[in-house]
């Protein structure tokens, strides 16, 4: 990788860190399923990162995650984003390999709902641990295990996560049409 690679990858990761702390404090379009809610578009940023490198995509989940914290987002938010640094670089490192899967729509959705099915995974295991913990909100014990914890953050991550992977595809398409933007698997 040249220096100048570095520097605009650098700048790009950057960038999408600001956004990705940015929508979901000022995002308007959020869908609340009382006790969870879904923020439009707040997983597009390390999606983009992850069709970049990644190298890209850790930085961007690390730095959303600090991002929140010196935000002030509860604990458990800020660990749910944390724990976006295994799909972020599992996606990622798959599509280094696997270009071709950005140009192909059969493999594109599957590869979605794998991430998607990976990213419910690790926010279930923060907030299950939350939950038994007896650290989470009275309206999640109001519901219910199955139906706060397993089908609003388990079911509810994987649509949202689906969501905001097409949204960040239709970015990725653009950006990639542009031969300064190097995301991966498009036409230079």
């Amino acid at each position: 990788m040249t220096r100048d690679n570095s520097i605009q990858k650098l700048c790009i990761a950057a960038l999408l860190i600001a956004v990705g702390v940015v929508i979901p404090m000022f995002m308007p379009i959020k869908i609340i399923l009382e006790p969870a809610s879904f923020t439009l578009a707040s997983h597009v940023p390390v999606f983009l990162a992850m069709m970049i490198s990644p190298a890209v995509a850790c930085a961007v989940a690390i730095g959303t995650t600090i991002g929140f914290f010196l935000g002030g987002f509860p604990i458990v938010v800020v660990l749910r984003a944390a724990s976006h640094l295994v799909f972020a670089l599992a996606g990622s490192i798959y599509l280094q390999r696997h270009p071709a899967t950005m140009n192909s729509p059969v493999k594109i959705h599957i590869y979605s709902f794998l991430v998607g099915l990976t990213h419910a995974a690790g926010e279930l295991l923060v907030v299950s641990a939350f939950y038994f913990g007896g650290g989470m909100g009275d309206a999640y014990y109001q519901q219910g295990f199955l139906r706060s914890v397993l089908l609003l953050v388990g079911v509810g991550s994987v649509i949202h996560s689906m969501v905001d992977f097409e949204i960040a595809l239709i970015v990725a398409k653009a950006l990639g049409k542009q031969k300064s933007v190097p995301i991966l698997g498009t036409a230079k």
